[in-house]
C-alpha cells in the first residue's frame, strides 16, 4: 500500500488541529470561570483570614446568620437537637471528672 501524502490533507489536517485545539482552550476557560472562579475567591477570602477587613466580614456574617436564627421559631432540627444533647451530657461528664 503507498500512502500518498498529499500536502491538501496536510492543509486541513492543520486547520482542524488548530480548530479542535482553540475549542479545548475555549472550553476549559468557560467552565473555569462558571464553576472555580466564584469558589477561589471565597477560599482566598477564607485563607486571608488574618486582614482586619476580612475578620470585620466574617464577624458581620456570623451576626447577620445569628440575626435570622433568632427570628425562626426552631432553630434546631430534631436531629441536631438530639446531636446537641448528648454531646452536652458528656462534656457535663467530663467536667464532673474535673471537680474529683
Amino acid at each position: 500500500m503507498s500512502k500518498n501524502i498529499n500536502p491538501n490533507n496536510l492543509k486541513t489536517f492543520f486547520i482542524k488541529l488548530i480548530s479542535i485545539t482553540f475549542a479545548i482552550i475555549i472550553i476549559i476557560n468557560v467552565s473555569y470561570n462558571l464553576i472555580l472562579a466564584d469558589k477561589l475567591e471565597s477560599i482566598n477570602s477564607i485563607l486571608q483570614i488574618n486582614k482586619k477587613e476580612n475578620i470585620d466580614l466574617i464577624k458581620n456574617k456570623i451576626r447577620l446568620e445569628i440575626e435570622k436564627g433568632i427570628k425562626k421559631d426552631k432553630i434546631f432540627s430534631e436531629e441536631d437537637k438530639i446531636l446537641l444533647y448528648k454531646l452536652y451530657k458528656k462534656l457535663e461528664k467530663e467536667f464532673s471528672e474535673i471537680d474529683k
